[in-house]
């Protein structure tokens, strides 16, 4: 009887029933986190590119802001800096998103900056609850009859 249950204590020792399932959890585990990375991934880029057009969508709406008490008379073509303002911000409510806008010292050039955050699905199991997202764009003043002038 003694000598049985030693060899069954063996026997038990060398037993791998079970490490299969184990096996399977690990790669099922890796599998899942590779999809994760994947979809995430995906869908943050996505959102970069989203983040983009939003922010070169609304350079061009402050862009159509033209000073016309400088414009009418020919003496340049610049944008009136407070309306543009307000146009690309206006747009970038409508889009609802938020970032910064800023026209250049020569009233020729409207830049808007774009900044938001990707809120994960998979990841978020992982503790990466959110990635941030960002955009530029960028609107440049150009006008003529046959050729574009003002960037000169």
């Amino acid at each position: 009887m003694r000598m049985r249950f030693q060899q069954r204590a063996r026997h038990a020792a060398f037993d791998d029933r079970g490490g299969v399932t184990v096996f399977v959890a690990v790669c099922v585990i890796a599998l899942i986190g590779i999809i994760g990375v994947a979809v995430d991934g995906g869908s943050r880029m996505r959102a970069l590119e989203r983040a983009d057009f939003v922010a070169g969508e609304a350079a061009r709406a402050g862009g159509q802001a033209i000073d016309p008490a400088q414009a009418i008379p020919g003496e340049a073509v610049v944008v009136d800096p407070q309306d543009a303002v307000a146009a690309a911000r206006a747009y970038l409510a409508s889009a609802d998103a938020t970032g910064t806008v800023a026209v250049s010292g020569d009233g020729k050039t409207l830049t808007v900056d774009v900044s938001d955050a990707y809120d994960t699905t998979f990841l978020s199991v992982a503790g990466i609850g959110s990635l941030p997202v960002s955009g530029h764009g960028e609107a440049t003043l150009l006008y003529g009859l046959n050729a574009p002038e003002g960037n000169t």
